[in-house]
């Protein structure tokens, strides 16, 4: 999918108004380990992470309630 001027435009503003980009820093091990995780379950790395993260939040959150 090729980027209009307009469309690249909007992509821009929206990253700037919605997405706050986190380093991440791992060792070499660490991060296979990790991708290989997410190959397994059929998932990127990133999405491996967002969604490890997710669930730790709920998992804080439902403690919270408790």
């Amino acid at each position: 999918m090729t980027y209009t001027k307009k469309g690249y435009a909007a992509s821009v503003k929206y990253k700037a108004e919605k997405i706050k980009r986190v380093p991440l820093d791992v060792q070499l091990s660490e991060y296979d380990t990790i991708k290989r995780a997410a190959l397994d379950a059929g998932e990127t790395v990133n999405g491996f992470i967002k969604r490890a993260i997710r669930e730790r939040l709920a998992r804080i959150d439902g403690a919270r309630e408790e």
